[in-house]
């Protein structure tokens, strides 16, 4: 699916990623994980192609053709996803409108908005929250609910959630998981995450850990569960 070959990634001229390489394959999840500032949300950002993440070294490669050189709208088009941290508000626009556009040209837009009501259903969104202005006055969980929305009905091939759990009571959280869980086949999930609990609820098939922008530990989802009671540092060298 998704295949990193020694990539060294800078943001303002400074190194933050250091010849990471890794194959993402089709149909699994990946839980990302690492303490602050080890360079997650840097991986995040260079699969999807942000021009602040500069690509010092190394390339990229999704399902078999290379990408190093694609900007991120293009990316975007061979179904990379990247939900971000933070989502953005977008005063004036609402859901409907901004996929509306997305997918100008591929669906017609009773579809997409029947696509739209029946997946918010599924997210227990509530209605008044997809025909206001994206985000504006939106809870933390109301946003990152959005944001799934959106990957559902875009349907992505790979997707990349950063911190999808932060700021998402349990009940959100479990919703949020239940419908990954439900609608993971044949798709590429990475959850950039610091805890376990959202991997409670999806069980990820490989655990990355990231320090210092090095991939420094792989395993199975007991590996998740190791960091939780010990830490990563004594995981790390253990």
């Amino acid at each position: 699916m998704l295949q990193l070959k020694t990539i060294s990634v800078s943001i303002n001229k400074k190194l933050i990623l250091k010849n990471l390489s890794y194959h993402f394959k089709k149909g699994k999840v990946y839980a990302i994980m690492g303490p602050n500032g080890s360079g997650k949300s840097t991986l995040a950002y260079a699969i999807a192609g942000h021009p602040n993440y500069k690509l010092e070294v190394g390339s990229l490669k999704f399902e078999g053709s290379d990408v190093t050189n694609l900007s991120p709208d293009k990316r975007a088009k061979r179904g990379i996803f990247l939900s971000f941290q933070t989502p953005h508000s977008l005063a004036g626009v609402n859901v409907f409108q901004l996929l509306r556009i997305a997918l100008l040209g591929k669906e017609d837009p009773l579809t997409v908005k029947q696509k739209i009501e029946k997946i918010a259903k599924k997210l227990e969104i509530k209605k008044d929250l997809i025909e206001r202005s994206l985000n504006v006055g939106t809870s933390g969980g109301e946003k990152k609910k959005l944001e799934l929305l959106q990957a559902a009905v875009l349907d992505p091939k790979l997707l990349i959630f950063d911190e999808i759990d932060t700021g998402v009571d349990i009940d959100a959280l479990r919703t949020i998981a239940k419908f990954m869980s439900e609608n993971r086949y044949g798709k590429t999930y990475l959850l950039i995450t610091h805890y376990n609990r959202i991997l409670h609820y999806i069980k990820p098939d490989r655990v990355l850990v990231l320090m210092a922008g090095k991939l420094v530990k792989e395993g199975n989802a007991k590996l998740a569960v190791e960091i939780e009671k010990k830490g990563y540092k004594r995981v790390v060298s253990s």
